[in-house]
């Protein structure tokens, strides 16, 4: 998106608050360039997110007792499905590469593990 493009967008943003709210003419306008300046920041931030990704928490530690943390998402479970990495579309094997884990590494928490043997 271009410049442009934020400021049609914060025209129709505008456009619908003032029909769901009383606006003073002043209100409108300010209205309109502070909701621009805030879809530009976006933009430009979103710019700079496209390099490496930082894991939720260090990849060591991500098996525990008791949980396993997604380190896409911090999301803490007592086994990383195939149905939850799907989510993040990636496969176990592709979600090891990425992180750097071994290909034999579990993905179930300690006591799960101790369980299964």
């Amino acid at each position: 998106m271009q410049n442009d493009d934020a400021f049609v967008q914060a025209l129709n943003i505008t456009r619908a608050q003032a029909g769901v709210r009383s606006m003073t003419a002043q209100e409108i306008v300010q209205y309109a360039k502070e909701v621009a300046q805030g879809i530009r920041q976006m933009q430009g931030a979103g710019e700079g997110l496209g390099g490496a990704v930082e894991p939720a928490v260090d990849p060591r530690d991500a098996v525990r007792e008791s949980s396993v943390v997604c380190l896409e998402c911090g999301a803490k479970f007592k086994m990383l499905t195939k149905r939850h990495l799907a989510q993040h579309g990636l496969t176990p094997e592709e979600y090891k590469a990425k992180w750097g884990l071994k290909k034999g590494a579990s993905l179930a928490c300690k006591s799960l593990q101790r369980m299964r043997r």
